[in-house]
């Protein structure tokens, strides 16, 4: 993990069991080590430790998401926060770069509103979270208003046209620092489905998984968050080609790629856009290596 995320040495669950008790049931011991850890496969259990981690890192109060809606990894998260801090950081100084607070769009933002919390708890900067989903943008409303700093550093915006990404959302008279976006992976619900059946072996699951946990992963999502027509690769195309109309609005867009062998052709995309600055940047977290594509039509060389 990033040298700055204080999740790489792993969890301390004694700490996290006095900031959230509720987490308690949930612990067990790893038939390898006897360390302690929690059932992976259990959204309950993941749900829960996301919430000892916020509050015991973030100092986060409240934070709840209804049923079957994504719950994301904290420490898989922030690790993408940092990295995109390295990047404005590895930015030469422009008055772009020098306005001040850092503003971030965060693109299908979640019923967590996972990014604009933690980019807000570790650097203080400010977000507009956006997604087409109603439900989404009413909880993490609530998660919003439930902390006064938070209240004060995050808006959320809804998308009123599934078939747009930044139009709709970045107004005549924005401007962000960066937009960061965990784009939906798949290209269908069937295609989404194989992905479940692919965690369940991955955690070691000894029986088939039954129909209802076949139907729901363990971390959750709804359709809009995992899978689009064309899967993840028409959806950042999508974004490279209405990027072009904010070229100026926007110093740094950036995009999670899971797929390796997309980069090809999503450069080829940003080529063709005439993008000034293209940059790969790759995170290792644990055995999983996952990545971000940045790009940028200043000349910030």
């Amino acid at each position: 993990m990033h040298k700055k995320n204080r999740h790489k040495q792993g969890y301390n669950f004694t700490v996290l069991v006095k900031k959230h008790p509720e987490l308690s049931p949930f612990i067990i011991k790893n038939k390898y080590n006897n360390q302690d850890t929690i059932d992976f496969a259990n959204p309950l259990a993941i749900k829960s430790l996301n919430l000892a981690l916020l509050k015991s890192d973030y100092h986060i109060s409240f934070w709840d998401i209804p049923d079957g809606y994504l719950c994301p990894a904290v420490p898989g998260r922030v690790d993408y926060i940092h990295h995109l801090n390295d990047l404005l950081a590895t930015t030469p100084t422009t008055r772009l770069v020098d306005k001040k607070p850092v503003k971030v769009l965060d693109i299908g933002t979640g019923a967590s509103c996972i990014y604009p919390i933690l980019g807000q708890r570790v650097y203080g900067w400010h977000f507009v979270a956006s997604d087409i989903d109603p439900i989404s943008i009413k909880v993490a409303k609530q998660i919003i208003s439930a902390d006064k700093t938070l209240n004060q550093a995050i808006s959320c915006r809804l998308q009123p046209n599934s078939n747009h990404i930044f139009n709709g959302i970045i107004a005549e008279d924005d401007f962000y620092h960066l937009t960061l976006c965990n784009p939906p992976f798949h290209r269908s619900l069937a295609e989404a489905s194989q992905g479940t059946k692919r965690k369940w072996r991955n955690l070691n699951k000894a029986n088939t998984p039954s129909k209802k946990h076949t139907e729901k992963l363990n971390f959750g999502g709804q359709k809009a968050e995992l899978w689009c027509p064309g899967g993840e690769l028409a959806f950042i195309d999508k974004m490279i080609k209405e990027s072009k109309n904010y070229q100026q609005q926007v110093l740094w867009f950036t995009c999670l790629v899971s797929k390796k062998e997309h980069l090809s052709k999503l450069k080829l995309y940003l080529k063709k856009a005439q993008v000034k600055q293209i940059k790969v940047i790759k995170m290792d977290q644990g055995q999983k290596i996952s990545r971000f594509i940045a790009w940028s039509f200043y000349d910030i060389s």
